[in-house]
């Protein structure tokens, strides 16, 4: 509903804008004798709503009773020194100035608040999102629901269940190498070896996008992801083999951390990646 009032404000604002603009322009037209008069008075409405724009509607506010002041003082003075007569023509620029500002606050308010739905909007998919736009994977927080159930289903029916932390050594340096493209198509090239090195009712995750790092559930023991580990090795270096005639340069070394899930020592997903990390650490 505030979505649509502000589209709706937007497009009021844009189109009272055009309004004014026609009207100021066959008004302008009809009098060429007044053209250099009418031109000063509506740069200075326009400098009035532009400062408006970028300040408040109260400092547009002031600006314009500044300017009625100074509008009704030369024209106090043409009437009284000069002895011009004062008609309909001098309280034009006294309506059009306010309202071109007011019709410049329109605008501002409608701006911020399609910005302010729009920041909402993205901070809300990133809090609802559970896919990694890059690679299609599931990304933490699709993990932390997963590895939930995964861990009571182990509990309840004593399945061994494992979880693996994959990541790139030297990714700093090697992101430094190679162009953003490249490096995308290296994270891709990454979680399809490991999507392909896991059975179907195992799961994988990217876990942290930035700094490359893969998660994979697995319902075996520590023994069997032993065997997914060599698998993931050697797919790593037969990409590596295949990469060698390409542009790609560098060489993806993988480091790999496992840990079996026990009860006692792991109570949320949280903690299942923090000891998941510190044997990554050891695989130097």
């Amino acid at each position: 509903m505030r979505r649509d009032q502000s589209s709706l404000l937007s497009d009021g604002a844009y189109l009272l804008l055009f309004i004014f603009s026609f009207v100021a322009i066959v008004y302008m037209a009809g009098d060429p004798d007044r053209y250099m008069y009418n031109i000063i008075f509506l740069n200075a409405a326009f400098l009035i709503a532009i400062i408006t724009y970028f300040t408040n509607v109260t400092a547009g506010l002031i600006l314009n009773i500044l300017f009625i002041f100074g509008y009704g003082t030369f024209t106090l003075y043409r009437t009284v020194v000069e002895g011009a007569t004062v008609s309909a023509q001098n309280y034009v620029w006294l309506l059009l100035t306010p309202m071109l500002t007011l019709i410049t606050w329109m605008v501002t308010m409608a701006n911020r608040r399609l910005q302010e739905d729009n920041a909402r909007l993205q901070k809300l998919n990133q809090s609802l999102a559970t896919m990694d736009e890059h690679t299609d994977l599931k990304n933490s927080l699709s993990f932390q629901k997963d590895a939930t159930v995964f861990m009571a289903l182990s509990q309840r029916y004593k399945m061994p269940l494992t979880l693996l932390v994959v990541s790139v050594k030297y990714w700093d340096e090697i992101k430094r190498m190679i162009s953003r493209d490249q490096m995308t198509q290296t994270i891709y090239n990454v979680s399809q070896l490991s999507q392909t090195s896991i059975r179907t009712n195992d799961s994988l995750y990217m876990l942290n996008a930035d700094n490359p790092t893969w998660g994979m559930l697995l319902f075996t023991d520590r023994e069997g992801a032993n065997v997914v580990i060599d698998r993931l090795r050697q797919r790593a270096r037969e990409l590596n083999e295949t990469a060698a005639g390409t542009r790609l340069k560098v060489e993806l070394i993988l480091k790999i951390g496992a840990v079996e899930f026990s009860p006692e020592e792991t109570s949320t997903p949280l903690e299942f990646i923090a000891q998941a990390r510190r044997q990554l650490e050891y695989d130097v």
